[in-house]
């Protein structure tokens, strides 16, 4: 028999209390937090969806390697398994452990890049474009043009366009270009899948030019899902055969094992140039520790090689994409303008369209951000122009091309109650919608300012 109900595929073992705040404290804790989610403390926080990002509910397994875990500071056996699971999945020869992703990308994008290199990406994601940034480079977002409209319906939302980027590699010069980034799922443009042709497309490209491929692979076992399920030949191919097929086409690859290894902390930077492996290993020696352990525990390690296998089990995938579009779909029936379709780790509301009266120099998604919050304790993040927005020359805003709020749900941390706990709170943030009102920055700092940002209501 086949059921309708997509249930967890796993036993709850151990639980958290969660503090059943009062509208009238978050009030407090809000204003406290100068309008900023991040600024909150999480027991302050009823339901936590700023991130998915090393907030997942580890295994049993998982914690049995933590007790497994080596501490050698040089190479220790977690270390070995790690290297071990990274290289199967990866196909790669160098292996970097760093302590998260963003370390990675420093690293990486650190000795890529400087000033007059250009990366290009389907869409960077924060710490990526501001890594890049930071080392003097420039960044060039080119997803596909159907990716911008948010209620457009296409498979694949998260593709490259290919055109754009051979125009860019002859325009720039293939020496000027650091990398071309591959960003899958594409975090910032929705949780949207990029497809097996379009990886193989912009790989062709790359080769040609002579140009470096990497994989920012963070969400890779999740776009797996969506390639097996809506692309043509795949159908037969297991998740992680798919994973493997993508790795193949690239140079390397950057990973937040803080997403799809199903832990708290870790990440690597895998490579198959020897040179920039060396030149790479010199730096993570330097900045996060020695070669065999890269500011990792031995039991986050233990931890990431088990994850590694887990989340590529069928029944894990099923539950993960499943009840994540369960939330975006009910929001949708509802009325709520989501990104559609529904991405792999979250929901993302589109505020410009929700608070059509709320400019976006007064950034709607801060806006409704903060009243979830406030209304219901639902901690969320602003994905617009607070994350992406600029300023010209007269200190005008350059507003991102979408004013997203993002939903991030922790693999297997919530129950279908606290989704339906969610579902309902949509009902009163669409019945006074007209009465919320947008904010201002009040202090900001110039790089990743939506960490720290300060923000004022408007009155």
């Amino acid at each position: 028999m086949k059921h309708k109900t997509i249930i967890e595929p796993f036993k709850i073992k151990s639980v958290e209390p969660i503090y059943m705040s009062t509208e009238e404290e978050r009030k407090a804790f809000l204003e406290k937090a100068h309008y900023n989610t991040f600024l909150l403390q999480s027991e302050q926080v009823i339901i936590d969806f700023l991130t998915d990002s090393g907030t997942s509910a580890m295994s049993a397994e998982q914690w049995a390697g933590i007790m497994r875990g080596d501490e050698s500071y040089a190479g220790s056996k977690s270390w070995e398994r790690m290297e071990r699971a990274v290289k199967h999945l990866t196909g790669m020869e160098f292996i970097l452990p760093t302590h998260q992703g963003r370390a990675a990308e420093r690293i990486i994008y650190g000795y890529l890049g400087g000033k007059g290199k250009t990366f290009i990406s389907n869409t960077h994601f924060d710490t990526t474009r501001a890594n890049i940034e930071f080392s003097g480079a420039e960044a060039i977002d080119i997803v596909i043009d159907e990716a911008h409209d948010p209620a457009l319906i296409h498979p694949f939302k998260g593709n490259m366009n290919t055109e754009k980027l051979e125009k860019l590699i002859v325009e720039k010069g293939a020496e000027n270009i650091g990398a071309v980034i591959l960003t899958v799922t594409n975090n910032s443009g929705g949780g949207q899948p990029v497809s097996m042709q379009n990886a193989k497309e912009v790989s062709a490209i790359c080769k040609k030019h002579h140009v470096m491929l990497l994989l920012d692979c963070c969400r890779v076992a999740e776009n797996t899902y969506f390639i097996k399920h809506r692309e043509e030949g795949f159908e037969n191919h297991t998740y992680e055969q798919i994973a493997q097929e993508m790795f193949a086409l690239t140079d390397g690859a950057a990973m937040s094992a803080k997403k799809d290894a199903l832990i708290n902390m870790g990440g690597f930077l895998a490579l198959k140039d020897s040179a920039i492996a060396e030149a790479c290993t010199n730096l993570l020696i330097i900045t996060e520790g020695f070669s065999t352990y890269g500011g990792l525990s031995g039991r986050d390690m233990e931890a990431l090689a088990i994850g590694l296998k887990e989340v590529f089990e069928p029944a894990y995938l099923e539950y993960r994409i499943k009840s994540t579009a369960y939330l975006g779909e009910h929001l949708h029936k509802m009325g709520v303008p989501v990104m559609m379709p529904i991405g792999g780790h979250a929901v993302y509301i589109d505020a410009k369209k929700l608070y059509d009266h709320i400019p976006v120099n007064e950034y709607p998604g801060q806006a409704l951000a903060c009243e979830l919050y406030l209304k219901a304790g639902i901690r969320t993040v602003e994905i617009g122009s607070v994350m992406f927005g600029k300023y010209d020359e007269n200190g005008k805003l350059i507003p991102a091309p979408m004013e997203l709020v993002r939903l991030a749900i922790p693999r297997r941390v919530y129950t279908q109650s606290h989704i339906e706990y969610v579902i309902e709170t949509f009902d009163e943030i669409l019945q006074n919608k007209k009465q919320v009102k947008g904010y201002q920055i009040k202090k900001e700092t110039q790089f990743l300012r939506h960490f720290t940002a300060h923000f004022k209501p408007n009155e």
